[in-house]
């Protein structure tokens, strides 16, 4: 098989409400069919990154347009040069105090390899190789019906224009 061609299971039916998350603070399960309704960007994120300055986009982001009805749900994780070397605490400490970060925060995940979470499984297997995060910061956009959409890589910005045009389309469809 060509390597960036989309695996067979690829035609699975599932949403992206049929993952579970765990909440970054607490023993709490956090369902992503709990947004159902809702246009959700999916954000593995790092403490230590080059990146990091981006949680207070992805905040602003969130600020502007929750009201609209956009989610945005924060998966740290240390796959990528261990730059989130903290426990769930640490990374709560960190994101609270140097971002005031209000948007929901999974607990720590891998996103990438065998032990993937499941949501990152599903993601790689419908947009393929070239859909897979390859660094921190890597956007998943997920529709209101649960659909994937599309993804953004770690070096767009929450400010970037494509990103914004894409989010706005997604609120705007019914």
């Amino acid at each position: 098989m060509w390597p960036f061609a989309k695996p067979a299971q690829a035609d699975d039916n599932r949403t992206v409400y049929d993952f579970t998350f765990h909440a970054l603070m607490g023993d709490a399960d956090m369902p992503l069919s709990q947004f159902r309704g809702k246009v959700i960007l999916v954000v593995n994120t790092a403490s230590k990154c080059g990146f990091t300055g981006q949680y207070d986009g992805l905040e602003k982001l969130y600020k502007n347009l929750s009201n609209k009805g956009l989610v945005i749900v924060g998966v740290p994780s240390d796959n990528f040069g261990h730059q989130e070397p903290g426990t769930n605490k640490d990374i709560a400490e960190f994101c609270q105090l140097n971002y005031g970060v209000s948007f929901p925060m999974a607990a720590k995940e891998n996103v990438i390899g065998d032990d993937a979470h499941p949501f990152y499984k599903w993601a790689r297997d419908k947009l393929g190789f070239l859909g897979a995060p390859k660094w921190n910061f890597h956007k998943y956009l997920i529709s209101r019906d649960g659909t994937l959409l599309d993804y953004f890589g770690s070096a767009t910005t929450p400010d970037d224009k494509k990103l914004i045009k894409a989010i706005n389309d997604a609120l705007a469809a019914s």
